[in-house]
């Protein structure tokens, strides 16, 4: 009795390893393809470093009209006053040795695993296969693509949106006695830990698909505990020391759980009406 339980068991690790070698190696095949392009990524984020951004574009425009429509408003309030951020060159620095080609073997590897993703994706679905009914194996190209593309999305909105405006919040506190002096190590890694944050936030509603497809959430259960969502959104934001950060992580990650609130719904009514017409 003892060695029937053992056995499956050890199948199940001896599956577990063939499909995390397979993910290390696409990962590693990932990681090659991505030094190629590393150096562009680099200069992608540091873009806002200049203190010019889609964001200081906008404040230009909105000023600028608000300069031309009420200038007697803008004359008593005078909001640019202290809210622009200089437009110079700022670089990034590193004080060891090899700083700078251990920063570039991470970026190398987390551009090397969103490559690999759909390849991630895959062994996670056959892995978990066996397990499921047949027609719950037909979801397997859904589950792949739609995954694959919400990390994308989530990592491509927050180098596009939410970036800039941290980087911008940051240097708005530079004055004539107080300059930023940003470290390599610590810029970088501050950006590819919220890349892999926001990639993992726009997983949810995917996540919660698959849940609700397998019975074990409802939309009416979530919506219940949407108290518990905030709050969990809170903790999880919190990990992040300024106030900032932790805002543009909180908002998306509840926004996340209230697209997927809908999902659930929508999908619970599917199932709903698949099981009435089966009776």
């Amino acid at each position: 009795m003892h060695d029937e339980k053992i056995l499956p068991l050890i199948g199940h690790l001896v599956e577990l390893r063939k499909r995390l070698i397979i993910i290390i190696g696409a990962v590693v095949i990932g990681t090659g393809i991505a030094w190629n392009i590393s150096g562009q990524f680099l200069s992608f984020i540091e873009r806002p470093l200049t203190g010019r951004t889609y964001l200081s574009d906008l404040k230009t425009r909105v000023y600028g009209e608000m300069k031309k429509r009420y200038p007697s408003l803008y004359a008593r309030y005078d909001p640019e006053k202290g809210d622009q951020v200089s437009v110079v060159k700022r670089n990034l620095y590193y004080n060891a040795p090899l700083e700078a080609f251990f920063v570039q073997c991470k970026v190398a590897l987390i551009l090397g695993f969103v490559i690999a993703l759909p390849v991630v994706f895959l062994q996670v679905w056959r892995f978990v296969a066996p397990g499921l009914t047949a027609r719950e194996r037909r979801l397997a190209v859904p589950f792949v693509s739609a995954g694959t593309v919400s990390f994308c999305v989530g990592a491509l909105f927050f180098l596009v949106v939410i970036w800039p405006v941290i980087i911008n919040f940051s240097l708005s506190y530079e004055s004539e006695g107080l300059r930023s002096w940003f470290s390599l190590s610590a810029y970088v890694n501050f950006c590819l830990r919220l890349i892999l944050v926001f990639g993992l936030i726009f997983e949810l509603p995917v996540v919660t698909l698959l849940l609700s497809r397998f019975g074990l959430v409802s939309g009416s259960f979530l919506a219940r505990n949407r108290k518990y969502a905030v709050l969990a959104s809170a903790i999880i934001a919190a990990f992040h020391a300024d106030l900032v950060t932790m805002f543009v992580v909180m908002v998306p990650l509840y926004l996340m759980y209230e697209v997927s609130v809908w999902v659930a719904c929508l999908f619970g009514k599917k199932r709903a009406a698949d099981a009435a017409a089966r009776a």
